[in-house]
């Protein structure tokens, strides 16, 4: 009988899944497996690969779902091509155990680490956030040693970094900065911890007790989170609409958008090498010799026709090379010129270190895009509001699979539906569900329509939620308002379902919120009350801080909170960004944004209280 893992053991699962799939949408497929072969320098012929997707496929949909990859690592004795992969990925070059040895966790597993990624990292810090007065004691990280993760144990450079990220998510003032203790370490760890959770970030089983001590795979994973957002952030045509000039023939502005930010990079690289005529698939065994990179630097390295943009020459003789490791600390050389040698080393790219390389592209595009928005084509792209934003974030932060990175293409199958009403208690039957490829499948569009339905199904039954004409094919043809409607309720009750597992069962819900807040803030001798979640006192964000400090005596500056009875939409924005900081720096898991609590949105206001509670509620 398959033996159980411990939530360690998953982890570490879960983190050597996400080492393969390179696109991060959320499946191995079969050119993953060959990639990670040919890292190996063990190319594995396409016959074979064929065969070992056949071995793990256990539901024959073309590729590895998580699940499917954690079962192959409960018992793979009996499996030759299993224990051939498995094998793979423990030899998977770059792949260092701590501090050089080995080191056996409680449960008797082997924790590793990617050292180009530590070396990455810290470099990527380093340059970041150089300029940073707080930051200076401990920069520049020597990426050489372990440094990196003692840098990141009280959590200062966390939090920056996730503000160099998205930027404003953390209220500078809420950041502990000197004469640290080992509470207000804690403090520092959870304010980090909780605002990653609000950008996207998976932290289900990562604690502040793990980055206080500095555990590297957890580390590694959570800074990786933490960068990709960032280098993502303007790789979508709502933000740059010069991406318009990837389409291709045949294609709508709708296609363009349903594309992740992995295949917008690699359909950038095409774009600019299609004359030389080369084609890259991926970003490891493609760009090994450094032939497409020393092209791609070519392309767009300035040409001296824009006043701002000095010319930039690439010289291209180190092209000619005989030796891949020269070619490629040649190609760097060059990349240097254009301030982009960031992520990989010559080694990253001879073996091909997926990760890494495709985050040097991202560099390469947010410096250099060198794209013009077509002529004559005048298009309105819909920003991405922030509700649609603050839920999306919210999905991911859960580790829905696939990821979510457009709200209504990305759920149009219902699959990230179906696992959120898992999350919030709402079982599943999971023989009613197309599970996919649909692209694949005969009639697949229809094959999401009946998800979509049942996913409608169990919210009306099952959830008891009001979906009053909502039906499938509103979330299958992305109808904003009836799928948000869902989306929302989904939400609520995730929230309101902390409050159950903590004694209040099924009668949690907006009043004996309002009963709680207004208790609380009495018991503590606060002035504040709050009539419901639509009180215009809200907006001054006077009724959380005095809650936050109920519940945490003290923690709360009052002379960095704006008073009076004139506040100006300036001073409830500092309020407000205060208070949502303080709120996650004492523990509590807030999504909400500071713009909500300022424009009185009731069920943003709600979560936010509902967190609170939940946090308060643990101390008895």
């Amino acid at each position: 009988m398959p033996r159980e893992f411990t939530q360690d053991e998953l982890e570490e699962v879960r983190v050597a899944f996400q080492n393969v799939d390179v696109d991060g949408n959320g499946y191995v497929t079969a050119s993953e497996i060959q990639g990670l072969f040919q890292e190996l320098g063990k190319p594995m012929p396409g016959y074979k690969v064929r065969e070992l997707l056949e071995t793990l496929d256990r539901d024959k949909d073309s590729r590895i779902s998580l699940d499917e990859f954690t079962e192959m690592f409960r018992d793979v004795k009996d499996n030759p091509m299993a224990s051939a992969f498995k094998s793979a990925l423990k030899q998977k070059e770059g792949m260092v155990s701590i501090g050089g040895t080995s080191e056996i966790s409680s449960a008797g597993t082997t924790h590793t680490i990617g050292e180009e990624e530590r070396h990455a990292f810290a470099n990527y810090i380093n340059v970041s956030l150089k300029d940073d007065e707080d930051c200076k004691p401990v920069l520049p990280i020597n990426p050489e040693t372990n440094a990196l993760f003692t840098s990141l144990s009280n959590g200062i450079i966390l939090c920056k970094l996730i503000n160099h990220s998205v930027p404003d998510t953390i209220d500078e003032r809420t950041i502990n900065k000197t004469k640290l203790t080992a509470f207000t370490i804690q403090e520092n760890l959870n304010l980090a911890l909780n605002s990653a959770s609000a950008i996207g970030c998976q932290v289900v089983n990562i604690g502040a007790q793990d980055l206080k001590e500095g555990k590297p795979h957890l580390v590694l994973g959570l800074l990786w989170q933490i960068i990709r957002i960032g280098l993502f952030a303007n790789i979508e045509l709502s933000k740059n609409e010069a991406l318009a000039a990837l389409l291709e023939e045949g294609e709508t502005l709708e296609d363009l958008m349903r594309l992740s930010p992995e295949e917008l990079l690699l359909r950038w690289m095409n774009f600019h090498l299609k004359k030389v005529g080369i084609t890259v698939n991926n970003f490891s065994s493609d760009v090994k010799d450094s032939t497409a990179y020393f092209h791609l630097l070519d392309a767009i390295a300035p040409d001296g026709s824009k006043e701002d943009a000095p010319k930039i020459d690439i010289d291209m003789s180190g092209l000619y090379l005989g030796d891949n490791s020269k070619r490629a600390e040649a190609m760097l050389k060059e990349a240097d010129k254009l301030d982009c040698r960031q992520f990989v080393t010559a080694g990253d790219v001879v073996s091909g270190n997926s990760k890494l390389n495709m985050a040097f592209v991202a560099t390469l595009f947010n410096k250099y895009p060198a794209l013009t928005k077509p002529e004559n084509q005048d298009f309105v792209v819909d920003s991405e509001t922030r509700e649609e934003r603050t839920f999306r974030n919210w999905m991911n932060s859960l580790g829905v699979n696939p990821h979510v990175n457009h709200l209504y293409s990305d759920i149009q199958s219902a699959m990230v539906i179906f696992q959120l009403y898992e999350k919030t208690k709402v079982e599943v039957n999971w023989d009613r569900v197309n599970r996919g490829p649909f692209k694949q499948l005969i009639g697949g569009n229809m094959k999401k329509v009946e998800n979509c339905n049942y996913a409608v199904e169990l919210g009306k039954t099952k959830a008891n939620f009001s979906l009053v004409g909502i039906g499938g094919e509103d979330l299958y043809n992305g109808n904003k308002t009836l799928t948000l409607a869902l989306i929302w309720q989904l939400m609520r009750r995730y929230t309101l379902n902390v409050l159950s597992d903590l004694g209040h069962g099924e009668v949690a819900g907006d009043d004996l919120i309002v009963s709680w807040v207004n208790e609380t803030l009495k018991k503590a001798g606060k002035t504040s009350t709050i009539r419901s979640f639509k009180d215009s006192s809200i907006s001054t964000s006077q009724p959380i801080v005095e809650l936050i400090d109920a519940i945490q005596p003290l923690s709360i500056n009052f002379d960095l909170v704006r008073t009076g009875n004139e506040l100006t939409d300036e001073d409830k924005l500092s309020n407000a960004k205060y208070a949502i900081s303080m709120a996650r720096k004492i523990g509590a898991k807030v999504y909400a944004l500071p713009e909500d609590i300022v424009e009185e949105n009731q069920k943003m206001v709600m979560t936010i209280f509902a967190c609170l509670m939940g946090r308060g509620l643990k101390k008895v």
